[in-house]
């Protein structure tokens, strides 16, 4: 049997003939301290660790819409804002139960170390997610577009019922001029899904063992990964960096690696209204998509097809970051 009929082979695309690939530099954006019995099963209440918050800087060959003669910049997530008073009353409540928190560099002083200005050189930003530590300062980037899940501008505005109450979120948190939310998933109208294609040429489509992801630039360097479960309108990016090489940037899907390789479990706690939860905001589908993205690390019985790799990343690993400090602006992964 071939590799390509091979149903326990992942089934990535190969490279084209003319394919894309993109550079990918780390960030540091902010670090902050989790205890551990809110993230994993099977650890001590008093343990407490200080991770990091990582973004990263996506650089895509294409022509830059607003810098002529240069690339397409692309940071994903930006991390602690440097300036605590920039959050609501209630972040500042919950942040203040993460420290200590370091918030310098942040994401915009990492570019600038890395020689990139984020008033004028980054054409994109794209959020995972919308929670305290992964906003940053989107003042820094007053002439970037902003991409979030589907979802997320309701959730700014309104919150997401009594767990991720309104007063979490900041409704001004993104400049809305330049703020385009990607389409549903499953949408109910049928006529309005296809519109909306049309006009933003972004279609979701099952990739691998990922059921609904988006080709971000239209040339397979770069797919948005539909990745629910932690908070609604959460994403990740799977990128292509070389014709044997991907690299998958898993955000929030779980906040510790041992999830993903299955030596940990998602924790549940106490959920101060007589039940129990997760950090996630739906515990079970976060749990399919961590499974789905541990498969592109051999767990289960798929693999990889011969020769291609894929690094995950999740964003407050702290062994990759300590590990890694050379991939890190100006270096690439």
């Amino acid at each position: 049997m071939s590799q390509s009929q091979d149903s326990s082979v992942l089934a990535l695309p190969p490279p084209s003939p003319n394919q894309t690939y993109v550079t990918i530099s780390a960030l540091d954006a902010g670090h902050l301290t989790l205890p551990e019995y809110l993230f994993i099963t099977d650890t001590s209440p008093t343990i407490r660790t200080t991770v990091p918050s990582l973004s990263f800087l996506i650089q895509h060959p294409s022509a830059s819409p607003t810098r002529p003669g240069k690339t397409t910049n692309l940071v994903f997530d930006l991390g602690l804002k440097r300036d605590f008073s920039g959050y609501r009353t209630a972040q500042q409540h919950h942040a203040a139960q993460r420290q200590p928190t370091i918030t310098s560099p942040d994401a915009a002083d990492s570019l600038r170390k890395g020689g990139l200005d984020p008033a004028t050189d980054i054409d994109i930003v794209l959020l995972s997610h919308v929670h305290w530590d992964h906003v940053g300062t989107p003042s820094d980037f007053p002439k970037s577009k902003f991409f979030v899940g589907s979802g997320t501008l309701h959730l700014l505005t309104n919150g997401g019922g009594p767990l991720y109450p309104a007063e979490l979120f900041n409704p001004d948190e993104l400049p809305r001029d330049r703020t385009w939310e990607f389409p549903p998933v499953t949408e109910p109208d049928p006529s309005t899904a296809v519109e909306k294609q049309k006009q933003t040429q972004h279609v979701w489509k099952p990739l691998a063992q990922f059921p609904a992801t988006l080709d971000l630039f239209g040339d397979g360097s770069v797919y948005v990964v539909d990745s629910p479960g932690h908070l609604y309108g959460h994403v990740n990016l799977l990128a292509r960096i070389s014709p044997t090489k991907w690299v998958y940037l898993g955000g929030d899907c779980c906040h510790d690696v041992r999830i993903l390789t299955g030596e940990q479990r998602v924790a549940l706690y106490d959920d101060g209204h007589g039940g129990k939860r997760s950090v996630h905001v739906d515990t079970k589908v976060a749990e399919g998509t961590i499974g789905r993205i541990g498969k592109l690390i051999g767990r289960g019985d798929m693999r990889l097809p011969e020769g291609v790799e894929v690094e995950v990343i999740v964003a407050h690993d702290k062994g990759w970051r300590e590990r890694n400090g050379p991939r890190f602006l100006p270096g690439t992964l």
